[in-house]
């Protein structure tokens, strides 16, 4: 790994400026959303609800028409238009109940579901406020009041940053152990693997070993240099019990590796035969979107993936500072894992091995 500078480059690549751009620019959450009004009434009251969307959640609130706010639409000017109608002040005092039209741009998915939801509680205060009434939650007899344990603002960079160092862990193990046994196969090397007295296991778990220990080497320092100093994500849970956690998941993902560069021809059919093995593991581990939106056999099959089990234990230990009896369910699946794709790699290599000798 030493003279492969190339594979350096990109653990320190992955682990450092990848993890902390990708955590501070990917945004889930509504920030800076660009919103547009089309004031019919010109009323206090619709002067206030159009200087009530401020940023960090909205920006300035551009000035529309009836005839302009559909472009704005179409031309990605704006996401949201808030369409106030004429005699809005005036009906809401006479006790009527009159409508408020919101165009949204529903191809920016997370924005417009919960810009929406914003947008409908601000003006419900705003008119609520203005008109002097009691806010509508104040009149049952009972009142929710929630609190959340973990990322009280819903800041994305918490849960993006930590998923990101599963994501490269996952990518880096593959690539790195599966690449090892491939040069030796390109190199013509193999061949001298077959006269040493040394097993297929521990040839396997010379390569898993090295490159291991830099990958969850470059983890640890990534959590806590980039995840806790640099995008200052306080991590509830044990570190020291994350990285043990850290070392069976990377058996269990390098012995992947292992089986599919035992099952390509070249290196670049291995690139290759990698880019959907690790895309799906990270997009179906409940990573990216939760496990409960997947169909029932979707979710089924995933249980039996590493890395949806190392997600629910990862989530488990940083963020709700779960310990070992809490997590040893994923842990031991990530073991039963690890051991059956091992077992089925050597046996490749092994058979492999017999071929070329």
């Amino acid at each position: 790994l030493w003279r492969d500078p190339a594979a350096i480059i990109l653990i320190v690549f992955a682990f450092t400026f990848a993890l902390y751009s990708v955590s501070k620019d990917i945004k889930t959450e509504v920030n800076n959303a660009p919103i547009g009004v089309v004031d019919n009434d010109h009323s206090p009251l619709s002067r206030r609800l159009t200087d009530a969307l401020q940023p960090p959640l909205f920006r300035k609130p551009v000035a529309l028409t009836a005839e302009t706010a559909d472009a704005a639409l179409e031309t990605g000017e704006v996401i949201f238009v808030l369409e106030i109608p004429p005699d809005f002040e005036a009906d809401l005092l006479r006790g009527r109940k009159p409508g408020l039209m919101l165009l949204i741009d529903a191809t920016a998915m997370t924005q417009a579901g919960l810009g929406a939801s914003y947008i409908g509680q601000i003006v419900s205060n705003e008119a609520a406020q203005a008109l002097g009434s009691p806010a509508a939650e104040a009149s049952l007899p009972v009142r929710v009041v929630p609190r959340t344990a973990f990322n009280p603002n819903h800041q994305a960079v918490w849960f993006v940053s930590v998923m990101q160092i599963v994501l490269d862990l996952t990518i880096l193990s593959i690539l790195l152990v599966g690449a090892a046994f491939m040069r030796e196969r390109e190199r013509g090397t193999i061949e001298r693997l077959l006269v040493m007295p040394v097993t297929p296991i521990e040839v396997a778990l010379s390569k898993i070993i090295a490159n291991g220990v830099v990958v969850a080497g470059a983890a640890f320092f990534s959590l806590e240099l980039i995840v806790r100093a640099g995008l200052g994500v306080p991590v509830n849970g044990s570190t020291a019990l994350f990285m043990a956690c850290v070392a069976p998941y990377l058996f269990s993902t390098a012995a992947i590796g292992i089986l599919l560069a035992t099952s390509a021809g070249s290196m670049p059919q291995f690139a290759l035969m990698s880019i959907p093995v690790f895309v799906i593991l990270n997009l179906l581990s409940g990573a990216v979107t939760p496990m409960e939106s997947m169909p029932a056999a979707m979710r089924a099959v995933m249980e039996a993936s590493p890395t949806t089990q190392f997600v629910a234990l990862s989530s488990a230990i940083l963020f709700r500072g779960a310990g070992l009896a809490e997590i040893w369910r994923p842990l031991a699946a990530i073991i039963a894992i690890g051991a059956i794709a091992l077992t089925a790699a050597l046996l490749r290599f092994r058979a492999q091995m017999a071929k070329a000798g």
